[in-house]
Protein backbone atom coordinates (compact mmCIF):
# COMPACT_ATOMS: atom_id res chain seq x y z
CA UNK A 1 0.00 0.00 0.00
CA UNK A 2 1.42 3.43 -0.90
CA UNK A 3 1.51 5.96 1.72
CA UNK A 4 0.56 9.81 0.81
CA UNK A 5 3.62 12.30 2.17
CA UNK A 6 2.52 15.37 2.80
CA UNK A 7 5.09 18.03 3.36
CA UNK A 8 4.60 21.74 4.77
CA UNK A 9 5.40 24.94 3.51
CA UNK A 10 5.03 27.62 6.15
CA UNK A 11 4.24 31.30 5.12
CA UNK A 12 5.20 34.23 6.85
CA UNK A 13 2.38 36.01 9.26
CA UNK A 14 0.43 38.75 8.01
CA UNK A 15 1.55 37.57 3.90
CA UNK A 16 -1.68 37.38 2.01
CA UNK A 17 -1.37 34.39 0.04
CA UNK A 18 -1.72 34.72 -3.99
CA UNK A 19 -4.64 33.05 -4.48
CA UNK A 20 -6.32 35.12 -1.90
CA UNK A 21 -5.20 38.27 -3.61
CA UNK A 22 -6.23 36.93 -7.12
CA UNK A 23 -10.13 36.18 -5.67
CA UNK A 24 -10.13 39.45 -3.93
CA UNK A 25 -8.96 40.98 -7.26
CA UNK A 26 -12.06 39.79 -8.78
CA UNK A 27 -14.56 40.25 -6.45
CA UNK A 28 -13.57 43.81 -6.65
CA UNK A 29 -14.21 44.11 -10.77
CA UNK A 30 -17.14 43.71 -12.13
CA UNK A 31 -15.24 41.31 -14.81
CA UNK A 32 -16.13 37.54 -15.08
CA UNK A 33 -12.61 36.79 -15.22
CA UNK A 34 -9.46 36.74 -12.48
CA UNK A 35 -6.78 38.91 -13.42
CA UNK A 36 -4.36 39.17 -10.64
CA UNK A 37 -1.31 39.82 -12.15
CA UNK A 38 0.70 37.23 -9.83
CA UNK A 39 1.95 34.25 -11.58
CA UNK A 40 0.61 31.63 -9.46
CA UNK A 41 2.19 28.46 -9.95
CA UNK A 42 0.74 25.00 -11.09
CA UNK A 43 1.71 22.55 -9.22
CA UNK A 44 1.43 19.14 -10.25
CA UNK A 45 1.58 15.55 -8.45
CA UNK A 46 4.85 13.56 -9.38
CA UNK A 47 2.68 10.06 -9.89
CA UNK A 48 -0.47 8.86 -9.65
CA UNK A 49 -2.25 5.15 -8.97
CA UNK A 50 -4.77 3.66 -11.03
CA UNK A 51 -7.19 5.86 -10.13
CA UNK A 52 -5.52 8.59 -10.48
CA UNK A 53 -5.21 9.57 -6.90
CA UNK A 54 -1.79 11.60 -6.00
CA UNK A 55 0.87 9.24 -4.71
CA UNK A 56 3.30 11.28 -3.21
CA UNK A 57 4.98 15.19 -3.38
CA UNK A 58 8.00 16.66 -3.84
CA UNK A 59 8.95 18.74 -0.29
CA UNK A 60 8.94 22.10 -1.72
CA UNK A 61 5.23 20.90 -2.70
CA UNK A 62 2.53 22.88 -0.95
CA UNK A 63 -0.03 21.11 1.05
CA UNK A 64 -2.73 19.58 -0.47
CA UNK A 65 -5.84 21.43 -2.29
CA UNK A 66 -8.76 19.60 -2.26
CA UNK A 67 -12.57 20.16 -3.23
CA UNK A 68 -15.30 18.29 -1.45
CA UNK A 69 -18.77 18.08 -3.92
CA UNK A 70 -21.91 16.92 -3.54
CA UNK A 71 -25.76 17.69 -2.55
CA UNK A 72 -26.88 20.13 0.60
CA UNK A 73 -26.79 17.64 3.36
CA UNK A 74 -24.70 14.69 1.98
CA UNK A 75 -21.64 15.19 5.08
CA UNK A 76 -19.30 17.08 3.19
CA UNK A 77 -18.33 19.16 6.11
CA UNK A 78 -17.93 16.15 8.72
CA UNK A 79 -15.64 14.24 5.72
CA UNK A 80 -14.07 17.43 5.01
CA UNK A 81 -13.33 18.35 8.63
CA UNK A 82 -12.11 14.63 9.68
CA UNK A 83 -9.73 14.90 6.92
CA UNK A 84 -8.30 18.23 8.02
CA UNK A 85 -7.98 16.86 11.17
CA UNK A 86 -5.94 14.03 9.78
CA UNK A 87 -3.77 15.96 7.06
CA UNK A 88 -3.15 18.96 9.00
CA UNK A 89 -5.01 21.54 6.29
CA UNK A 90 -7.45 24.11 6.64
CA UNK A 91 -11.14 22.90 6.03
CA UNK A 92 -12.72 25.95 4.72
CA UNK A 93 -17.22 25.82 4.49
CA UNK A 94 -18.50 28.32 2.53
CA UNK A 95 -22.05 27.82 4.54
CA UNK A 96 -20.15 28.78 7.21
CA UNK A 97 -18.74 31.55 5.84
CA UNK A 98 -22.07 32.99 4.79
CA UNK A 99 -23.47 32.00 8.27
CA UNK A 100 -20.92 33.89 10.24
CA UNK A 101 -21.09 36.69 8.05
CA UNK A 102 -25.04 37.22 8.83
CA UNK A 103 -24.20 36.11 12.57
CA UNK A 104 -21.80 39.52 12.18
CA UNK A 105 -23.80 41.62 9.89
CA UNK A 106 -27.23 40.75 10.27
CA UNK A 107 -27.38 41.49 6.28
CA UNK A 108 -28.97 41.38 2.69
CA UNK A 109 -27.92 37.87 3.02
CA UNK A 110 -30.85 36.58 4.87
CA UNK A 111 -33.37 36.93 2.23
CA UNK A 112 -31.09 34.81 -0.35
CA UNK A 113 -30.44 32.25 2.47
CA UNK A 114 -33.60 31.97 4.00
CA UNK A 115 -34.97 31.07 0.63
CA UNK A 116 -32.72 28.54 -0.21
CA UNK A 117 -31.47 30.32 -3.16
CA UNK A 118 -27.82 30.16 -4.36
CA UNK A 119 -25.70 33.60 -2.83
CA UNK A 120 -24.10 35.27 -5.57
CA UNK A 121 -20.49 34.60 -6.78
CA UNK A 122 -18.74 38.10 -6.01
CA UNK A 123 -19.88 37.95 -2.39
CA UNK A 124 -18.60 34.02 -2.08
CA UNK A 125 -15.70 34.77 -3.34
CA UNK A 126 -15.20 37.97 -1.07
CA UNK A 127 -15.88 35.68 2.10
CA UNK A 128 -13.60 33.18 1.11
CA UNK A 129 -10.67 35.51 -0.14
CA UNK A 130 -11.23 36.47 3.61
CA UNK A 131 -10.56 33.29 5.18
CA UNK A 132 -7.52 32.55 2.91
CA UNK A 133 -6.03 36.00 3.80
CA UNK A 134 -6.51 34.76 7.71
CA UNK A 135 -5.48 31.20 6.88
CA UNK A 136 -1.83 33.35 5.34
CA UNK A 137 -1.97 35.19 8.86
CA UNK A 138 -1.78 32.29 10.75
CA UNK A 139 0.48 30.35 8.53
CA UNK A 140 -1.69 27.85 7.51
CA UNK A 141 -0.94 26.11 3.71
CA UNK A 142 -3.43 24.03 1.80
CA UNK A 143 -6.85 24.01 1.91
CA UNK A 144 -9.94 21.12 1.62
CA UNK A 145 -13.24 23.52 -0.10
CA UNK A 146 -16.31 22.49 1.27
CA UNK A 147 -19.30 24.19 -0.73
CA UNK A 148 -17.04 25.82 -3.18
CA UNK A 149 -17.03 25.93 -6.41
CA UNK A 150 -20.62 25.13 -7.07
CA UNK A 151 -20.58 26.00 -10.81
CA UNK A 152 -18.47 26.36 -14.04
CA UNK A 153 -17.69 29.74 -13.41
CA UNK A 154 -16.65 29.50 -10.29
CA UNK A 155 -14.43 26.55 -10.98
CA UNK A 156 -12.80 28.60 -14.09
CA UNK A 157 -11.98 31.54 -11.55
CA UNK A 158 -10.45 28.58 -9.41
CA UNK A 159 -8.53 27.27 -11.63
CA UNK A 160 -7.42 30.47 -13.08
CA UNK A 161 -5.55 31.06 -9.34
CA UNK A 162 -4.54 27.93 -8.24
CA UNK A 163 -3.93 24.24 -9.08
CA UNK A 164 -6.60 22.03 -7.10
CA UNK A 165 -5.47 18.67 -6.86
CA UNK A 166 -8.25 15.94 -6.15
CA UNK A 167 -12.65 16.68 -6.04
CA UNK A 168 -14.40 14.33 -4.06
CA UNK A 169 -17.68 13.85 -4.94
CA UNK A 170 -19.89 12.29 -2.23
CA UNK A 171 -23.15 10.53 -3.16
CA UNK A 172 -26.00 9.62 -1.39
CA UNK A 173 -29.53 8.77 -2.43
CA UNK A 174 -32.31 11.69 -2.05
CA UNK A 175 -34.67 10.09 0.30
CA UNK A 176 -31.49 9.68 2.75
CA UNK A 177 -30.83 13.26 2.05
CA UNK A 178 -34.05 14.36 2.78
CA UNK A 179 -33.86 12.70 6.17
CA UNK A 180 -30.38 13.92 6.92
CA UNK A 181 -31.24 17.51 6.27
CA UNK A 182 -34.09 17.66 8.08
CA UNK A 183 -32.66 15.91 11.22
CA UNK A 184 -30.15 18.31 11.94
CA UNK A 185 -29.82 20.62 14.91
CA UNK A 186 -27.06 22.67 16.18
CA UNK A 187 -26.21 23.35 20.15
CA UNK A 188 -27.42 26.86 20.73
CA UNK A 189 -24.65 26.99 23.25
CA UNK A 190 -21.57 24.96 21.69
CA UNK A 191 -22.32 25.40 18.24
CA UNK A 192 -22.19 21.41 17.92
CA UNK A 193 -23.53 19.73 15.15
CA UNK A 194 -26.00 16.89 15.69
CA UNK A 195 -28.65 14.74 14.30
CA UNK A 196 -31.48 12.97 15.12
CA UNK A 197 -32.41 11.11 11.72
CA UNK A 198 -32.36 7.64 12.13
CA UNK A 199 -32.08 6.21 8.62
CA UNK A 200 -33.26 2.58 7.70
CA UNK A 201 -34.15 2.21 4.18
CA UNK A 202 -34.53 -2.00 2.92
CA UNK A 203 -33.70 -2.98 -0.39
CA UNK A 204 -35.99 -5.12 -2.23
CA UNK A 205 -35.65 -8.36 -0.41
CA UNK A 206 -36.11 -6.43 2.88
CA UNK A 207 -33.36 -6.83 4.19
CA UNK A 208 -31.16 -3.75 5.49
CA UNK A 209 -30.19 -1.93 2.20
CA UNK A 210 -28.74 1.96 4.08
CA UNK A 211 -28.46 2.10 7.17
CA UNK A 212 -27.22 6.17 9.35
CA UNK A 213 -27.80 5.97 13.06
CA UNK A 214 -28.02 9.15 14.30
CA UNK A 215 -25.85 11.36 15.90
CA UNK A 216 -26.71 12.30 19.54
CA UNK A 217 -25.91 15.08 21.65
CA UNK A 218 -24.68 14.63 24.95
CA UNK A 219 -26.68 15.17 28.12
CA UNK A 220 -25.68 18.46 28.45
CA UNK A 221 -26.77 19.78 25.16
CA UNK A 222 -29.64 17.71 24.51
CA UNK A 223 -32.27 20.47 25.99
CA UNK A 224 -30.04 23.30 23.64
CA UNK A 225 -30.89 21.79 20.03
CA UNK A 226 -32.37 24.25 17.23
CA UNK A 227 -32.79 23.72 13.79
CA UNK A 228 -31.39 26.30 10.95
CA UNK A 229 -33.90 28.35 9.53
CA UNK A 230 -33.54 27.43 6.45
CA UNK A 231 -34.12 23.24 7.39
CA UNK A 232 -37.35 23.25 6.26
CA UNK A 233 -38.94 20.64 4.01
CA UNK A 234 -39.62 23.32 1.19
CA UNK A 235 -36.20 24.99 1.68
CA UNK A 236 -34.38 21.43 1.55
CA UNK A 237 -36.07 20.22 -1.75
CA UNK A 238 -35.25 23.45 -3.61
CA UNK A 239 -31.77 23.39 -2.57
CA UNK A 240 -31.62 19.62 -3.67
CA UNK A 241 -33.32 20.92 -6.93
CA UNK A 242 -30.68 23.75 -7.67
CA UNK A 243 -28.01 21.39 -6.80
CA UNK A 244 -28.67 18.77 -9.03
CA UNK A 245 -29.77 21.37 -11.98
CA UNK A 246 -25.83 22.52 -11.34
CA UNK A 247 -23.75 19.82 -10.58
CA UNK A 248 -23.92 17.10 -13.87
CA UNK A 249 -21.83 20.18 -15.39
CA UNK A 250 -19.38 20.42 -12.65
CA UNK A 251 -18.79 17.32 -12.35
CA UNK A 252 -18.03 16.89 -15.71
CA UNK A 253 -15.84 19.86 -15.86
CA UNK A 254 -13.34 17.97 -13.05
CA UNK A 255 -14.02 14.32 -14.48
CA UNK A 256 -12.78 15.75 -17.72
CA UNK A 257 -9.49 16.85 -16.62
CA UNK A 258 -8.97 13.58 -14.32
CA UNK A 259 -9.48 14.69 -11.07
CA UNK A 260 -12.92 13.97 -10.08
CA UNK A 261 -13.09 10.86 -7.53
CA UNK A 262 -16.69 9.86 -6.96
CA UNK A 263 -17.50 7.96 -3.89
CA UNK A 264 -21.36 6.44 -2.81
CA UNK A 265 -21.85 6.89 0.64
CA UNK A 266 -22.35 2.95 2.14
CA UNK A 267 -23.26 4.07 5.45
CA UNK A 268 -23.40 6.76 8.37
CA UNK A 269 -20.01 7.58 9.52
CA UNK A 270 -18.61 4.12 10.75
CA UNK A 271 -19.16 2.04 7.35
CA UNK A 272 -18.01 5.33 5.36
CA UNK A 273 -14.98 6.76 6.72
CA UNK A 274 -12.69 3.70 6.54
CA UNK A 275 -13.98 3.57 3.08
CA UNK A 276 -13.14 6.77 1.97
CA UNK A 277 -9.71 6.58 3.51
CA UNK A 278 -9.08 3.35 1.26
CA UNK A 279 -10.45 5.57 -1.88
CA UNK A 280 -7.81 8.12 -1.12
CA UNK A 281 -4.83 5.68 0.01
CA UNK A 282 -4.72 7.14 3.32
CA UNK A 283 -5.45 3.97 5.94
CA UNK A 284 -1.80 3.64 6.45
CA UNK A 285 -1.71 7.87 7.04
CA UNK A 286 -4.60 7.44 9.66
CA UNK A 287 -2.64 4.70 11.64
CA UNK A 288 -0.11 6.73 11.79
CA UNK A 289 -1.17 9.45 13.23
CA UNK A 290 -3.45 7.45 15.75
CA UNK A 291 -0.18 6.29 16.61
CA UNK A 292 1.64 9.34 17.31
Amino acid sequence: MTVLKFNYRVFRPRTLSPIAIALRSFSSSSSSSVNSGFDVKQSSWLDRDQKGLPLSREPSDRNVQWVFLGCPGVGKGTYASRLSNLLGVPHIATGDLVREELSSSGSQLADIVNQGKLVSDEIIINLLSKRLEASAAKGETGFILDGFPRTIRQAEILEGVTDIDLVINLKLREEALLAKCLGRRICSECGGNYNVASIDIKGEDGNPDLYMAPLLPPPHCASKLITRSDDTQEVVKERLRIYNEMSQPLEEFYRSRGKLLEFDLPGGIPESWPKLLQALNLEDHDKQSAAA
